[in-house]
């Protein structure tokens, strides 16, 4: 299967940092989204992205320049139907990715091959509502796409030997690190940090340790680059959210219980730096612990 043209359905945060590591691997990058402004926007962060990577040294200007000309942007979902590869990088909600491939399936090629950027999610379950179950796998970035050196490769009960060795063979060209999970709640990654992070809620929940302290023992006492508080502040607290849901209710265990001061940060619409406010404040020059 030779891939050259990928679709990337989903401009915001992972789809633009897989989009900047695509066309800088020399492959042709068609992105959708709903509106015309997250589209240009991602385009504009992509370029600024490059350029840091140019005054770094990372890349030339004449690489930049080169890729910046491989990505295309349209709004319309199913000019996607003739890439090589399509990456879904939507929302972490279900029905939002069933109805996105669903939407998408009238118009792909024979052998296109689909697969979801989730972070949790069931990939036989997204796989069996399309027409390829046999080309359809989980590709899971992680966050910031450019910097991160992993990418989970997850195999649906019904993925085929050819889907998977193509696309091992793309993470090879993207300069990273492929790792093969199997297909249960939250994979490899997740199914480990998300828990940790819980804790680290229920630890402020319960009073054993602030924001500060909490997130200075962990680095300092683990030599974590980021406390647990302030991770889950990057990710995004719906996200970090979300998954632990699709943890406790997938596996069915009280130990993946969402801590009630997640889902209350949740509720008031602190969900981390994105919104400006999660466990610290971010509107200042310097984040400020909210508890």
């Amino acid at each position: 299967m030779a891939i050259q043209s990928v679709g990337v359905i989903g401009a915001g945060q992972m789809g633009n940092g897989i989009a900047h590591v695509f066309v800088l691997a020399g492959y042709d990058v068609l992105m959708t989204d709903i509106t015309q402004e997250a589209l240009d926007k991602a385009i504009a962060l992509i370029d600024k992205n490059m350029e840091r990577q140019v005054s770094r040294d990372k890349i030339s200007a004449a690489d930049k320049k080169a890729a910046m000309g491989r990505v295309k942007t349209t709004l319309r979902l199913a000019d996607l139907g003739q890439t090589d590869l399509v990456i879904e990088a939507a929302t972490e909600r279900e029905t939002v990715k069933q109805a996105i491939f669903e939407d998408l399936q009238p118009h792909l090629k024979h052998d296109t091959i689909l697969t979801s950027n989730t972070s949790s999610i069931s990939i036989t379950r997204l796989a069996s509502r399309t027409d390829r179950p046999e080309r359809f796998m989980g590709f899971h970035f992680m966050n910031p796409v450019p910097v991160m050196q992993l990418v989970e490769l997850i195999r649906g009960i019904a993925t085929d030997d050819a889907t998977y060795r193509a696309l091992v063979e793309v993470v090879e060209r993207l300069g990273k690190t492929a790792a093969s999970a199997e297909d249960f709640p939250a994979f490899i990654v997740n199914r480990i940090l998300m828990p940790m992070i819980n804790e680290a809620v229920y630890t402020l929940y319960e009073g054993v340790g602030n924001v500060r302290s909490i997130d200075q023992a962990l680095k300092l006492g683990a030599n974590h680059p980021m406390g647990p508080l302030e991770l889950a502040d990057f990710i995004g607290l719906d996200t970090c959210l979300a998954i632990m849901n699709v943890l406790h209710e997938g596996l069915a265990d009280t130990k993946y219980r969402p801590c009630p001061l997640l889902t209350k940060y949740v509720e008031a619409g602190w969900l981390g730096r994105k919104t400006g406010r999660g466990f610290y404040d971010y509107r200042g020059e310097i984040p400020v612990p909210t508890r």
